[in-house]
C-alpha cells in the first residue's frame, strides 16, 4: 500500500478521509430514514399488543405496502425492541451494524494487511471509509437492515474452517437461516463441499430455532410457514429497480405483467450449476473465503427479491478480487487487470447508478444500465479468481487443506 511513510502524515491522511466520507454520508446520499427498521419497530410492537404480525404493513416509497417478511424466529429475536424507545431502536440498531462493519473488516483484511506488511490502523481506516461508501452498506445502514449481521454469522463458519476449527462450524449459519431464508444457501455450499458435520450442525442450529419460534409464537409460525412466506406481494414490486436479482431482471422485461416462472426456474438452475462447480474449484485449492465469497454472490442472483441493500453479500467476493490482484507471484499485467476490474466493480456499487432508471427501465439503456449490479453479480461468479491452496488464507492464518475431505 503505498501511502504516508510517518505516523504523522497517515494520522493526517487518515483524519482527512474520515471527515471527507463523514461529510459526504451526511450530505449527498438519500438517507432512508431507517424504513425497514421502522418495520421491525412497529410489526414487533403490534405484535407484542395484538398477537398477530404478519397482518400489519406501513406504505413504502414505491407504492407497495411493507410487512415484516422474515421468520418467527427473527421476530423472537426483534422481539426485544418492543422494550425501546424509537431513538433508541436506531442507536441499537447503528451499533450492531458497526460491531458487525468492524468485525468484518477485521476478517477480511486483516491477514491481508498482516501479509503485505502494512500499517494495521492506517490501513483499517482506509478500509472503513472505502467499504461505508458502498452504497449496500450506506443502505444497511440507512435502512436499519440486519445483512451486516448475518454477514458475520454467516463468515464465522468460514473463519473457522479456514482456522482448522471446522468442528465447530455450522452454528452462524443455521442461525442466519433461521433469521432469513437466503444465507440457507450456505448449508447447500457445505453439502456440495461435502463438510457433512458442518452442514449437520447448520441444519440442527437452524431447524432447533425454527422449532423454538414454533414452541413460542405457534399462531405466527403458522401463519409465515403456510401463508406469508408465499406470498411475494408482501415483499415489494418484483420490477422495482432496486430489485437486482435475475427475477428482478425478468420482471423488469415483462413489466406489467408477472414473469415466467419457468424461464427464472431455469436460470436459477443454471446459476447454482457454475456455483458449485465453481465452490468446488475453490475448495479444492484450499480457497475457502474465495468459495464463501462465491455463495454470496448466488444468492443475490437466485433470490426472488434482492434489494440494493442485500448487495453487501458481494464485499468478500470484491476483497477476493483486490488481494488476487495484490498477489506478489502473479504476472504484472494479471494484477492489473484484476485491480483495474475491481476498481470498476468497486465505483459501480458506490455509485447508485441502477436508480437513474427508476422511474423508466425500458429500452437497452435500461436493461444494462437498470440491472448493472446483477451484471456484476454474473460477472464475479463467473469470473472470480481463486489463489492456489499454498497462498495464505484470508480469513484466517493458514488456507483450508487442498483435498476436500
Amino acid at each position: 500500500m503505498t501511502g504516508p511513510t510517518t505516523s504523522r502524515g497517515r494520522l493526517a491522511l487518515g483524519l482527512a478521509l474520515t471527515v471527507a466520507v463523514a461529510l459526504f454520508l451526511a450530505f449527498v446520499p438519500l438517507h432512508r430514514h431507517w424504513f425497514d427498521l421502522n418495520v421491525y419497530y412497529d410489526a414487533v410492537g403490534h405484535w407484542r399488543r395484538d398477537g398477530r404480525i404478519y397482518d400489519f404493513t406501513i406504505p413504502g416509497a414505491d407504492g407497495a405496502d411493507y410487512g415484516f417478511t422474515y421468520p418467527p424466529f427473527a421476530a423472537l429475536c426483534m422481539l426485544p425492541m418492543a422494550l425501546f424507545t424509537w431513538p433508541a431502536a436506531i442507536t441499537l440498531s447503528m451499533v450492531l451494524n458497526v460491531a458487525a462493519s468492524a468485525t468484518l473488516l477485521s476478517w477480511l483484511i486483516g491477514p491481508i494487511v498482516q501479509r503485505h506488511g502494512w500499517n494495521k490502523w492506517f490501513a483499517f481506516v482506509v478500509a472503513a471509509c472505502l467499504f461505508v461508501l458502498l452504497e449496500p452498506v450506506r443502505d444497511t445502514f440507512s435502512f436499519g437492515q440486519v445483512n451486516l449481521v448475518l454477514l458475520v454469522l454467516v463468515f464465522f463458519d468460514a473463519w473457522l474452517l479456514c482456522t482448522g476449527r471446522g468442528r465447530f462450524a455450522g452454528c452462524g449459519i443455521g442461525l442466519a437461516a433461521a433469521i432469513k431464508l437466503t444465507p440457507a444457501i450456505f448449508i447447500g455450499y457445505l453439502l456440495i463441499t461435502r463438510r457433512w458435520r458442518a452442514a449437520a450442525t447448520a441444519t440442527g442450529t437452524a431447524v432447533a430455532a425454527t422449532l423454538l419460534a414454533l414452541a413460542v409464537a405457534p399462531d405466527a409460525s403458522r401463519v409465515y410457514w403456510t401463508e406469508a412466506l408465499w406470498d411475494t406481494d408482501r415483499i415489494g414490486v418484483l420490477s422495482y429497480v432496486s430489485n437486482q436479482s435475475w427475477e428482478g431482471v425478468l420482471a423488469r422485461l415483462a413489466d406489467p405483467v408477472r414473469p415466467s416462472g419457468v424461464v427464472w426456474a431455469l436460470g436459477v438452475l443454471a446459476v447454482l450449476a457454475v456455483w458449485a462447480y465453481r465452490v468446488r474449484s475453490a475448495v479444492a485449492v484450499g480457497d475457502e473465503r474465495a468459495g464463501f465469497a462465491l455463495t454470496g454472490v448466488a444468492a443475490c442472483l437466485i433470490s426472488p427479491i434482492t434489494w440494493v441493500h442485500h448487495l453487501v453479500w458481494l464485499v468478500p467476493a470484491l476483497v477476493v478480487l483486490v488481494d488476487c490482484g495484490l498477489r506478489p507471484d502473479a504476472p504484472p499485467a494479471r494484477r492489473r487487470l484484476l485491480l483495474r476490474a475491481a476498481a470498476v466493480v468497486y465505483v459501480l456499487l458506490c455509485s447508485s447508478v441502477v436508480w437513474l432508471w427508476r422511474y423508466d427501465f425500458t429500452g437497452v439503456d435500461g436493461f444494462l444500465g437498470g440491472n448493472t449490479y446483477v451484471w456484476i453479480c454474473l460477472g464475479l461468479l463467473i469470473a472470480l479468481p481463486l489463489r492456489g491452496a499454498r497462498s495464505a488464507a484470508m480469513l484466517g492464518r493458514e488456507p483450508y487443506p487442498a483435498r476436500i475431505p
